[in-house]
């Protein structure tokens, strides 16, 4: 697949996927959707990629779906909502399910607005920091009388707790990024100006990382959100009776009693 409507590169590691419709301030249209899809499959399949970074272009990250582009039916007669909710199964959905299952650690850089389901690309990430004149916006609920989706709901709940989730969706009101991480919602809010530095340092942190470091983190902390504290306490034993004997966990002890940086094998080696 040729990209048009994302570009993908990868240096030193670090694959970057940048939704690229600037003019429109980034849509989730149906074909950055299917970029993504081949660019998280590359990255999968590409053991040199250690980290990934998303961002959008322009002064937007994302404003969610193309409301232009939804015809109030299809040439078959299917309804609207027949027609997302079968593309939402199809491709938008697997969009979340790539991003959460990926290999390495995935960073957000949200340099502008993130709306509707671009609020929900930007939390799937493990590590979201936002420029200072970003914002968080859902207007689902309170400007056309649908719920939150592409996750949403599920990241807000855990991140913010559900009064505020509710909240913020209920009254559409815009959360600027420095409230943001005053909730805990993201990692940071840094200057404008700093923001593509700060993105590129913390995606080069999360390279250096185990190359296991993504998905055995996900999963504990998913665990925790559904066991009882005496299931967790079994789940981190279990998940340290492997990991503890792995050559990773040799070297960062030695280099943790050396007192310098640790060097852990690449992914695929």
């Amino acid at each position: 697949m040729e990209f048009s409507s994302i570009l993908y590169g990868v240096s030193d590691g670090i694959a970057t996927i940048t939704l690229n419709n600037p003019s429109k301030l980034n849509p989730l249209s149906h074909s950055i959707q299917l970029e993504m899809r081949e660019a998280l499959a590359r990255i999968r399949s590409d053991a040199s990629v250690r980290a990934l970074l998303i961002t959008g272009a322009g002064k937007a990250f994302c404003v969610g779906a193309d409301l232009g582009a939804m015809g109030s039916s299809t040439a078959e007669g299917r309804s609207r909502g027949n027609l997302v909710a079968d593309n939402m199964h199809e491709t938008s959905n697997r969009v979340i399910t790539d991003l959460r299952e990926l290999p390495v650690p995935v960073i957000s850089v949200v340099n502008g607005p993130a709306a509707g389901a671009g609020v929900g690309i930007a939390l799937a990430a493990d590590v979201v920091i936002a420029g200072r004149s970003a914002y968080f916006y859902l207007p689902f609920m309170a400007k056309l009388g649908i719920v939150p989706d592409l996750g949403t709901t599920w990241f807000l709940s855990r991140f913010v707790g559900r009064s505020r989730a509710l909240g913020l969706t209920l009254l559409g009101d815009k959360l600027s990024a420095e409230q943001a991480a005053a909730w805990g919602l993201i990692w940071a809010c840094v200057e404008d100006a700093e923001l593509a530095e700060q993105g590129l340092i913390m995606a080069r942190r999360l390279a250096d990382l185990p190359a296991h470091a993504a998905l055995e983190t996900r999963a504990v902390y998913d665990a925790a959100q559904t066991n009882d504290l005496t299931a967790q306490l079994a789940f981190e034993a279990e998940r340290q009776r492997e990991l503890l004997d792995r050559d990773s966990f040799v070297e960062g002890a030695r280099a943790f009693m050396k007192k310098r940086a640790p060097a852990f094998t690449p992914r695929g080696q």
